[in-house]
């Protein structure tokens, strides 16, 4: 099964952009969040941002997340 990217359900601090990136990459989110952090202070990290926000979707949720129809 081909590897994705997601956006973090559970490493989220904005909207799990970096925890998305770091579980892809398997490193840690705080690195990428420094990394991205940086970047943003040339001016197209903010845009490049937005526009990942925008496109990568959210990962699916879990089997556990799902409400249960059982009484």
């Amino acid at each position: 099964m081909a590897k994705k990217l997601y956006k973090s359900r559970t490493n989220s601090k904005i909207d799990g952009v970096c925890g998305g990136v770091a579980e892809y990459f398997n490193i840690d989110p705080t690195i990428v969040r420094i990394a991205w952090l940086l970047f943003a202070f040339s001016g197209a990290g903010i845009i490049a941002y937005v526009v990942c926000m925008l496109i990568i979707p959210r990962a699916p949720k879990a089997a556990d997340e799902y409400p249960s129809n059982e009484n």
